[in-house]
């Protein structure tokens, strides 16, 4: 059976996500040349920019891919919770699982501000994590009665906590520790 002209596109696409992810987790993203990964694709370079702009857009793909499967687990974590805290606390065992990906945490925390700019990266996080994080703690909002117009200040202040968090892992941290604090900060969110 033969494949259509967009199903090799975004194999092609695919397989040079794979092979720059992959150089991009090993040797950083200024140590990696893009006749590596097209190497490592098995493809010319001009076959990698027909795809990608340059080596930054070709990471910005890989950072987004990577936030929508961080996004997805959050999701399917706090799926079916009982109430917004549970919700909150599934959402962060979720969170954690998918930062537990190898070179997730080096792509999407330290890597991906640097390159990419905080902007990008906030542009990213409210496409695919920013949302559920946003929604369960609305939820805990109304449910404990508190001020909605500090809404955004509890979602970005807990947003970085989780990355701490998550990078404090990836150091040895003990994440038992961190899932703890969370649950702590959660709870006292929910203070009136």
């Amino acid at each position: 059976m033969r494949r259509s002209n967009k199903e090799r596109t975004e194999s092609m696409r695919l397989a040079l996500m794979a092979a720059a992810r992959t150089l991009f987790v090993e040797k950083g993203y200024a140590d990696t040349a893009t006749p590596e990964i097209a190497s490592a694709a098995g493809v010319t370079r001009g076959a990698l920019y027909h795809h990608f702009e340059d080596k930054k857009a070709l990471f910005a793909a890989i950072v987004a891919d990577e936030a929508r499967q961080v996004g997805g687990e959050i999701e399917a974590k706090a799926a079916g919770s009982s109430n917004a805290r549970d919700a909150l606390l599934q959402g962060a065992r979720g969170y954690f699982d998918a930062m537990a990906v190898p070179g997730r945490t080096r792509l999407l925390l330290l890597e991906g501000p640097a390159i990419l700019g905080l902007h990008s990266l906030q542009d990213i996080d409210a496409e695919h994590v920013e949302g559920s994080l946003k929604a369960g703690l609305a939820d805990l909002f109304t449910t404990n009665g508190k001020d909605a117009t500090l809404l955004d200040a509890f979602a970005q202040l807990l947003s970085a906590s989780f990355d701490r968090a998550a990078l404090a892992i990836e150091a040895g941290g003990r994440r038992d520790d961190y899932e703890t604090a969370i649950a702590s900060l959660i709870d006292g969110i929910s203070i009136r």
